[in-house]
């Protein structure tokens, strides 16, 4: 099962897997059922969840609503720590992940709108350099694991900021590793070599412990928020979220 799913992750664009994954996923669900883990987004339960990534993390997928480990720790974090369901709040999701996307929608106190550049699951055709969207007209906006694949991190955050209203808020999170620095040459266009290097073919730089730093040259406030720290282990265990995954939550500059 590792192998398979790890192939199919390198090998398929993620725009094809977003439409017919979770068809064949809900089929493998009823193999998995139980009560050993509970995902906290769809609220089903099963005795335990897919492995999931290139090197395969065991415990990663739902195979309901497709809801990883940080989609369970951020809809947590949402719940606990602010007042997304229930203030009134115009929304960016951008890349939106299909976890979310129903469940957000669905939400009668939000002006929910998805945006990308390539998802056949966004309403909004759009690139992230160049956000459609006059200035300050966005309570939230989401941007996950997209920094990564795009040409100017810096330019795209700046956009971030532009469409944030004064007192908006944001997630942006994207795969951060124990580096110093990030690390970034976009003179590689091999996508092998682009493997290697950044630990994805699509992928055109690897972060580092600077995340934040980097990201706030945008205008951006950017901090670092544990909140993973601050549960119980059971609670850890019974959702299975990533423990050491720092969320990082920004603000308009």
């Amino acid at each position: 099962m590792k192998s398979i799913i790890s192939f199919i992750i390198r090998y398929i664009p993620r725009k094809y897997l977003q439409l017919v994954s979770h068809f064949f996923l809900r089929i493998l669900a009823l193999f998995y059922s139980g009560n050993a883990v509970i995902c906290n987004v769809c609220d089903n339960s099963f005795r335990k969840f897919l492995p999931y990534g290139r090197k395969a993390r065991e415990n990663a997928l739902c195979p309901k609503c497709l809801a990883l480990e940080r989609h369970r720790l951020m809809w947590l974090f949402l719940q606990k720590e602010t007042d997304f369901f229930s203030k009134p709040m115009k929304v960016l999701h951008i890349a939106p992940e299909l976890c979310f996307i129903d469940r957000m929608k669905a939400l009668p106190n939000l002006e929910y709108i998805t945006g990308d550049i390539e998802s056949p699951l966004a309403t909004v055709k759009m690139d992230v350099h160049q956000i459609p969207f006059e200035a300050n007209c966005f309570d939230v906006v989401f941007c996950n694991h997209v920094l990564e694949h795009v040409d100017d991190d810096i330019l795209a955050c700046s956009e971030i900021n532009r469409v944030l209203k004064p007192g908006g808020w944001g997630i942006i999170q994207s795969p951060v590793y124990d580096l110093e620095t990030t690390l970034e040459d976009k003179s590689i266009k091999d996508p092998a070599e682009r493997e290697r290097l950044f630990g994805q073919r699509d992928h055109v730089r690897k972060y580092g412990k600077d995340y934040a730093k980097r990201l706030s040259q945008s205008g951006l406030k950017v901090k670092e928020n544990n909140f993973v720290k601050s549960l119980d282990k059971a609670l850890i265990e019974k959702h299975a979220l990533p423990e050491n995954e720092i969320i990082f939550f920004c603000s308009k500059g």
